[in-house]
């Protein structure tokens, strides 16, 4: 029977902490995505304004159209600055987990191969002690 890998609760952790990463990466992708697609729609309907004007009254209201598509492109501009760097903190993070993780994926392969041989090699040895006996038995 082999002996369980002494840090498999860390490893347990380890890989749970790898997977809220990757799943906040996930949500931050996601959001930012959510962000690209309200800039590209906002310029979108930006550039659909009319720019005619029959009297001051539609001008005024034009550059009042003018002026809050601008202002709302200029913040849907920081926003999606703001979900890009969270996105790049979350790929560290990711990164930073994933690395922490393989270490002691490491560390349990080695564990298990040291306690593969060491049960091969107890097995070798009742096999050579049966043989043993079967020879001493026989003469």
């Amino acid at each position: 029977m082999s002996r369980q890998f002494p840090l498999a609760g860390l490893l347990r952790l380890r890989r749970l902490e790898q997977d809220q990463a990757a799943a906040h990466l996930g949500a931050v992708n996601a959001q930012l995505r959510a962000v690209t697609a309200r800039k590209d729609a906002a310029l979108a309907e930006s550039e659909r304004l009319s720019s005619e004007a029959a009297d001051a009254a539609s001008l005024r209201a034009i550059a009042a159209a003018r002026s809050a598509s601008s202002s709302l492109l200029a913040d849907l501009e920081a926003l999606a600055a703001l979900a890009d760097a969270d996105a790049e903190r979350a790929q560290h993070d990711l990164a930073a987990a994933r690395a922490r993780t393989l270490g002691l994926e490491k560390l349990e392969a080695r564990h298990a191969a040291e306690a593969a041989a060491a049960e091969l090699a107890a097995e070798q040895n009742v096999l050579d002690e049966l043989s043993g006996a079967r020879r001493g038995a026989a003469r």
